[in-house]
């Protein structure tokens, strides 16, 4: 089986990074993906990249450095889930493959998921949850068998509540259906669609709902929100220096080269690998990357990206804080600020 991972999406408001690539718990989101693959034995993967493509080549290369094999593939234009599978078949052959969107996080990976398809092997499997607002996703209709019996794509008047997750796996099937189906009226070939039309002409097309933490990334309450759990499964690990008059509570990593002086650390907490920490309070849930100074403050609950500083603020909370930033007697304490930017108000 193969892979065809996704990430040619937009950036979030205000950063120069695709989103794909924002760090969770100092690592990038696609490399969640690329090990939620790996972990069920799928090492050829196929990336979808748009404009910013040499920034993701330059961070993963030929993803040897994980474990496995990317073959970057461009697509020009944001034509749609289907237009990818259509683009990548010279790399996806007749092999079965799993269609997977580079910004979602799957905390507890796809391994039951990937052992079922392949047990059963219906023409298209799709992951489901409930959610609150189906309007917002495309939504599938299940018999009592798990098979989908119809799927719109962000329905006005929703006749189920199973949003389908960035997670597909499909036979060689899926190739016919998306030759065959049109645009629709956002101007993309949709999976939706694809995966209709293989409903319509009777291919066994399956729903298995997922049970664990997921989330896509695209909004900033989303990437924090995902932090939070990603830390919950961190354990101390202390490679750089933490000077005596420093207290650490609860799990905390601090990576080599990082320095934490003076300071108070309550985890679940990672620090960078060239970070200075002094005379600073870090609170649970906070991912500060490499090469950042966070000098007399206090955060918590918030993601500090690389090269990025943080002086004389405190009570800093749910914030994002981007990539040579500098933030220092801000009076917000909830933040997003962007990449480069200065943030400083007079106390």
């Amino acid at each position: 089986m193969k892979a065809l991972v996704l990430s040619a999406g937009v950036r979030p408001t205000g950063y120069s990074l695709p989103r794909q690539i924002v760090p969770i718990a100092n690592k990038p989101v696609l490399e969640y993906v690329v090990e939620n693959l790996r972990d069920v034995g799928i090492t050829e993967i196929g990336l979808v990249v748009g404009d910013h493509g040499q920034e993701i080549s330059e961070l993963f290369g030929d993803g040897s450095y994980l474990g496995v094999s990317i073959t970057y593939i461009r697509q020009d234009l944001p034509l749609g889930l289907a237009h990818c599978v259509r683009i990548a078949r010279p790399f996806l052959g007749d092999d079965d493959f799993v269609l997977y969107l580079g910004d979602n996080v799957l905390v507890e990976g796809i391994g039951q998921i990937a052992d079922e398809f392949a047990r059963l092997r219906p023409s298209a499997q799709v992951l489901v949850d409930k959610v609150e607002d189906p309007r917002l996703y495309g939504v599938a209709e299940v018999d009592e068998n798990s098979r989908v019996t119809r799927l719109v794509e962000h329905p006005q008047e929703p006749r189920s509540d199973l949003a389908m997750i960035g997670v597909y796996f499909f036979t060689p099937a899926i190739h016919a259906a998306v030759d065959a189906i049109e645009p629709s009226w956002r101007g993309e070939f949709e999976i939706t669609d694809a995966l209709q039309w293989l409903v319509t002409h009777e291919r066994d097309v399956r729903a298995r709902m997922y049970s664990g933490f997921w989330k896509d990334t695209g909004r900033v309450e989303d990437v924090l929100e995902c932090n939070r759990e990603l830390l919950m499964g961190l354990r101390t690990d202390i490679q750089g220096v933490v000077d005596d008059e420093s207290r650490l509570i609860g799990d905390v990593v601090v990576e080599e080269g990082a320095r934490v002086v003076r300071s108070c650390i309550v985890g679940p907490v990672i620090i960078g690998a060239g970070t200075l920490v002094e005379e600073s309070i870090i609170g649970p849930y906070t991912s500060i990357g490499a090469d950042c100074r966070i000098t007399e403050a206090g955060l918590a609950g918030s993601i500090v990206l690389n090269e990025a500083s943080v002086h004389n603020v405190s009570g800093i909370e749910t914030s994002l804080i981007g990539r040579r930033a500098r933030v220092g007697s801000a009076r917000q304490h909830r933040l997003v600020v962007g990449d480069g930017a200065h943030v400083e108000v007079a106390a």
